[in-house]
């Protein structure tokens, strides 16, 4: 196994960056999600099946710059990007206001501004600020299992490098850790 890892280091580093992992979870919590509310919106239950897909597809993107925006907002605030390993409640709720902060300016501009999309019958909406129900639930649930599911990822990342730099030596983490920091 060691050896394997050693020859993708570059992928493993990759895997190991909370931005990664942020983008990853919130694309495979957000994309089943913007298909489950498609009954909710105006003109998605008559669009062809590959507008849909790409409509939905295009939403899950944004929803992911969403959560890196808020993920950067609270490493900023915190002045440290692996907050995600050991997250406190102040942290988590920073990282869901600020993406129910987006969500309600991005759902306001889309259907009041620019009529992008429009709400069907179906969807609630908040009383003042005319928001749907759905992508405000969206992000008050998925963000906390984004943080859920980053904090195992990187921590499971963080134990298998530690365990391939003790099979491999003394020396090998030392070099592993000159090269982390240039």
């Amino acid at each position: 196994m060691t050896g394997a890892r050693a020859e993708c280091g570059k992928s493993t580093r990759l895997l190991a960056t909370p931005e990664f992992n942020v983008a990853l979870f919130a694309f495979l919590l957000n994309y089943p999600w913007e298909f489950l509310q498609v009954p909710f919106f105006a003109e998605m239950p008559t669009m062809t099946h590959w507008e849909a897909v790409r409509f939905c597809t295009r939403a899950t993107l944004g929803d992911v710059l969403i959560a890196l925006v808020a993920y950067w907002a609270v490493a900023a605030v915190l002045r440290r990007r692996d907050w995600l390993l050991r997250p406190d409640i102040r942290a988590i709720a920073g990282f869901v206001v600020v993406g129910v902060v987006i969500t309600i300016g991005l759902e306001w501009h889309a259907t009041a501004l620019q009529d992008r999309w429009q709400y069907a019958e179906r969807m609630p909406t908040l009383p003042l600020l005319g928001t749907g129900l759905a992508p405000l639930l969206q992000w008050l649930l998925l963000p906390p299992l984004v943080v859920w599911l980053v904090r195992r990822q990187m921590l499971g990342e963080a134990c298998l490098r530690r365990r391939d730099d003790a099979a491999s030596g003394p020396g090998k983490a030392a070099t592993r850790a000159k090269k982390e920091r240039t």
